[in-house]
């Protein structure tokens, strides 16, 4: 397996194009530019779930979602609101 010698240079590029990115996605969410809706796959991706966990937040009643057509759409803000409801801290003495 060949090496590759990364340099200075590289890491001060690579560190450019990371803040960049980062400034993108800030300024796309203080734009409200973010998706609204949800489909279960992005969700399932956000959360790192399987389609039976996702189900189950759903009856439950843990995660609201609406149904339009046969597809199953999630409030992006809500889904924060639950995660952040469900926040768990533990004290530490």
């Amino acid at each position: 397996m060949p090496t590759s010698i990364i340099t200075t240079d590289d890491l001060r590029e690579f560190k450019m194009e990371l803040l960049d990115d980062i400034k993108k996605l800030i300024a796309k969410q203080a734009t409200g530019n973010l998706k609204k809706y949800l489909k279960s796959s992005e969700v399932m991706d956000a959360l790192q779930v399987s389609p039976g966990t996702l189900q189950n937040l759903r009856v439950n009643g843990t995660l609201p979602y609406t149904k339009v057509g046969g597809i199953i759409y999630y409030d992006a803000e809500e889904i924060q609101s639950v995660m952040t409801a469900n926040r768990v801290q533990h004290k530490v003495d």
